[in-house]
């Protein structure tokens, strides 16, 4: 039997028939729809790819929000025999062209508000074919609608191996241009049904799946095949919900799953204590992209009365690598310590740590090491064989510095490109910042290093005040903490934190903002007080 991700279109059709797909926009529900319909659709719309040219190999981009349209396109595109690449909407005009060029794409879906974004790359392929998700096409663009009325049902697809591309996702390139990470269809059918293990998101037929995350970004985590291959409801919340609309969808549709990345799950606590709005039919609130800090997890599971977790990954591991699920005896403290580790590797993936020299690093909870992972949906290489310095004898070397305790639990402790050498020692930003956000009045902090004329770097705090805030304060709780040597030598006080297309702080934003602007003690504690202007989104 082959590991063909478009098996799960077929399972949907026959066994959960009945389920629903639903879309708002603007918290509104505009449309309700079953798998028989979306099997019908998808079929036809696969129909229409092969009547347009599309061939076995080629890559169709979509740049699209999270509307049933796009999820249509997740089979229709592999049941074609092609490989999707949904393309990053928050990506500058110029790297959508680029990441469009490099992969060679054929043929284009874009919802009609992107078509600004879009226009370079157009200009760049001339000979690209593009279709219009919604609205009237211009002159030129075919209309989906015909496209998905027109075509010839698909009942009988071109082969395809396991080891065929299904699809293409190109890294954000914080350091350099966008690298292209291909999925193949075994790498996708395993990483579906890992997804489905109680001990990783447990994606089950009794869901109700809320797809906020983004699905041109690593296929929204996978969830939406996971709930597909599962049989789960599926609700899409539009292209650009607010948090009041996710709160609305989850008390109207009795939401069960929802994953989101920390920053906005700060902003749905602030919401619900605000409103009231119960959120209590989630059975799992998971969070991804940066570690959560503690006083979050807390609120979601003690204020929302909503189960917290975390899972980590990366592009290039299709994405999800680990899951933290706490022990289920665990006290509360102990609880909110596990869920805010990046928790355990999932069944068929294997990982390592190594020095600076390629030694092995034991797993005591202590040593630290960069993090080595290879498995089934790792990568072990990019589209095109660029950078291949990022793989090691079949291990994909990931750039994060971890440590893994006795009971297999990863805890992220920096980025090798954020850890900080300060005379000679390593600084870890990610631990400073978790101390930070201890402190009084901090809502949101990143540290990051700037040059220093005798100490080579030196860390400064970036920090999003909730409320008054004395840095001098922020700084002296850091006491018994973190070594002093440590301490930032400014706090930075700023609206926001500048952050990249998928959530992320753009730590090599702010690196570039501030590097001219220390040059003092190595014990300093006053705080500078001209802000970091933050970087538009």
């Amino acid at each position: 039997m082959s590991l063909l991700v478009t098996t799960f279109l077929d399972r949907a059709r026959d066994q959960s028939p009945d389920r629903e797909i639903v879309d708002y926009v603007d918290g509104t529900c505009v449309r309700h729809s079953t798998y028989r319909e979306y099997d019908a659709r998808v079929r036809r719309l696969a129909g229409a790819l092969r009547e347009l040219g599309v061939r076995p190999g080629d890559r169709v981009a979509t740049l699209a929000g999270n509307h049933h349209r796009h999820l249509e396109l997740y089979l229709a595109v592999p049941l074609a025999g092609a490989v999707l690449h949904t393309v990053n909407l928050r990506l500058e005009p110029a790297e959508i062209a680029y990441v469009v060029d490099h992969a060679d794409d054929t043929l284009l879906f874009l919802d009609a508000a992107l078509r600004p974004a879009a226009a370079p790359a157009r200009a760049a392929r001339p000979g690209m074919r593009v279709v219009a998700l919604d609205g009237d096409p211009e002159p030129g663009e075919l209309r989906y609608e015909d496209l998905v009325a027109g075509g010839d049902p698909v009942h009988d697809p071109p082969p395809r191996g396991d080891d065929d591309l299904a699809a293409l996702c190109y890294t954000t390139g914080t350091t350099g241009a966008p690298k292209g990470v291909g999925y193949t269809h075994q790498a996708l059918y395993l990483h579906t049904m890992a997804a489905g293990l109680a001990d990783g998101h447990a994606i089950s037929r009794r869901d109700r799946v809320v797809h906020l995350v983004a699905m041109f970004h690593a296929n929204a985590w996978g969830v939406p095949f996971a709930a597909l291959m599962a049989g789960a409801d599926q609700i899409l919340p539009g292209p650009s919900p607010r948090v009041a609309d996710v709160a609305t969808i989850i008390e109207r549709e009795r939401a069960t799953y929802l994953g989101m990345v920390p920053t906005l799950a700060v902003d749905l606590v602030a919401h619900a204590r605000r409103t009231g709005a119960d959120l209590t039919s989630l059975r799992a609130l998971v969070l991804g992209g940066s570690t959560p800090s503690r006083e979050l997890i807390r609120a979601i599971e003690e204020d929302l009365g909503v189960p917290a977790f975390q899972g980590w990954g990366m592009t290039e591991t299709s994405p999800m690598a680990t899951f933290s699920r706490p022990d289920p005896d665990a006290p509360p403290a102990e609880r909110y310590a596990q869920i805010q580790m990046q928790g355990r590797l999932l069944p068929g993936l294997q990982w390592r740590l190594v020095d600076e020299d390629g030694a092995t690093v034991p797993h005591d909870g202590v040593s630290r090491g960069e993090l080595l992972l290879r498995g089934p949906w790792v990568a072990s290489s990019y589209y095109r064989g660029e950078r291949p310095e990022a793989f090691v004898d079949g291990w994909l070397r990931t750039g994060d510095v971890a440590t893994i305790d006795a009971e297999g639990r990863l805890r992220v402790v920096d980025r090798t490109k954020d850890l900080i050498k300060s005379g000679g020692e390593w600084i870890s930003s990610l631990a400073l910042e978790a101390a930070l956000l201890e402190a009084p009045g901090v809502a949101d902090v990143a540290v990051v290093a700037v040059p220093h004329e005798r100490w080579q770097e030196r860390p400064v705090a970036v920090v999003v005040a909730d409320g008054a805030l004395d840095p001098d304060a922020v700084l002296a709780a850091l006491d018994g903490r973190v070594p002093r040597w440590w301490r930032p030598d400014r706090v930075e006080v700023v609206d926001a934190l500048p952050r990249t297309s998928v959530g992320k702080v753009d730590k090599r934003g702010l690196r570039e903002r501030l590097a001219g602007g220390v040059g003092g003690s190595h014990n300093a504690t006053a705080a500078d007080s001209s802000p970091v202007s933050p970087a538009p989104s």
